[in-house]
């Protein structure tokens, strides 16, 4: 029999600046409780006005191991490149999913183009745990466009955009290491849907524009609802037009060690990332 999962908590994200072009909001980071498992940290940027620029503002320069960086742009474009050789260009609706894994460099910055002439900034990024036994594998990034994002329309209207694990029918198209699910809704007033997730998935959702309920419990913009895994599935209803995101998965159920940009399984290994670092074993940018 198909059961409803119920609420534990609602939060709301706090404001938070990252260098000096990301304004914005953080929902949950490493640092705090893991309710969140497997995913780390979301902070939501925007919508933000950037004001035109010739020399692009956003995050300079800067080491990760251990995990995932998930990147989802909304309005705007912002520019990547890193010490693997990789760089990229993401406008409204790509995804980037960078795999640090045993460390990378890299720097994040308002694309040139679009801080030239400026405009309306909002987009996500996502830290996403690997296990243990991934922590250390090569680095590795998948640049995926709009266009490779499956979109289907909901039953009750509306959209849903499955970057990531299946979906309501659709399956995203992002690769990952463990079972996850990344993706957004576009729900329109007095709408009302019904989506299944696995019952041992760690569930969550925030509001990335609008209100929505879930069990008869309102969210707004910047608040993020976290469910028991006690149920098959999940009813979300709007009052207002909403856009949400849904992210659920596997939990790893494995000792957490977080020292700033590496998110390991030990304090030693944490000592190992900044040694390595420090030598240079992750790579320069040219």
């Amino acid at each position: 029999m198909k059961t409803q999962r119920t609420l534990s908590d609602i939060r709301t994200a706090t404001p938070n600046n990252v260098g000096d072009g990301f304004i914005g909001l953080n929902a949950f980071h490493p640092q705090g409780s893991r309710p969140f498992n497997p995913f780390l940290l979301l902070d939501h940027h925007g919508p933000m006005k950037v004001q035109p620029s010739e020399q692009p503002k956003g995050v300079d320069e800067h080491p990760h191991r251990g995990f995932e960086t998930v990147t989802i742009v909304y309005e705007g474009a912002l520019e990547h490149r890193d010490s693997a050789g990789n760089h990229g260009k993401l406008f409204a609706g790509d995804v980037q999913w960078m795999t640090a894994a045993s460390g990378i460099i890299h720097e994040e910055k308002h694309e040139r183009a679009f801080s030239r002439q400026g405009g309306q900034l909002d987009f996500v990024q996502l830290w996403v745990n690997l296990a243990a036994k991934d922590k250390m594998n090569a680095p590795r990034y998948q640049d995926i466009a709009s266009s490779l994002i499956p979109t289907t329309t909901l039953p009750g209207g509306g959209k849903l955009r499955v970057i990531a694990g299946e979906l309501g029918g659709s399956k995203g198209p992002a690769s990952t290491f463990s079972p996850i699910i990344v993706a957004d809704l576009t729900l329109t007033q007095g709408q009302s849907e019904t989506l299944a997730v696995p019952s041992d998935y760690s569930l969550m959702v925030y509001v990335l524009r609008g209100s929505a309920t879930i069990n008869n419990e309102q969210l707004v913009r910047g608040q993020i609802a976290l469910t028991n895994p006690d149920g098959d599935f999940v009813t979300l209803s709007t009052t207002s037009d909403a856009k949400l995101l849904m992210l659920a998965g596997e939990p790893i159920r494995e000792p957490l060690a977080v020292y700033g940009p590496f998110v390991m399984n030990t304090r030693e290994e944490i000592l190992a990332a900044f040694e390595d670092f420090q030598a240079g074993k992750m790579g320069v940018l040219n």
